[in-house]
């Protein structure tokens, strides 16, 4: 996974903060979905690489379930982790105990649940 994420690296769209990130989604029968940040002058307007990765497979017809694990490498030697924006819409897709690899491009990396990246999910019993 570490070669195919380094990569995707050269696919970001990055001009304003040169902070590349690759994300790759594994679902559940073994096809993969990629995506990278795609940055916009208009902040806001900016993707992040994991909600790329998990729109994408939404977009080719899977559904929430279908999600198996997600590897995020950014392109720096700390070993970074997903914005709260894309915790939101890990917690939408994945069950609290699949797993979220990060990874740098030396090839270090580290692994939690999705619980313990999101201790306190807002989700659909929070909108009864």
């Amino acid at each position: 996974m570490k070669e195919k994420l380094i990569k995707l690296l050269e696919n970001s769209h990055s001009p304003y903060s040169r902070f590349r990130v690759a994300a790759i989604v594994v679902m559940k029968d073994g096809r993969e979905f990629s995506g990278v940040n795609v940055e916009n002058a208009s902040y806001g307007a900016t993707i992040c690489a994991e909600r790329s990765a998990i729109v994408s497979a939404v977009s080719n017809g899977y559904k929430k379930g279908d999600f198996d694990c997600l590897y995020v490498m950014c392109d720096t030697d700390k070993i970074s982790t997903c914005c709260f924006i894309c915790r939101q819409v890990i917690t939408e897709f994945f069950k609290p105990s699949q797993k979220i690899t990060l990874m740098n491009p030396a090839g270090e990396s580290v692994e939690y649940t999705v619980a313990e990246m999101c201790p306190y999910p807002f989700d659909e019993d929070d909108l009864a």
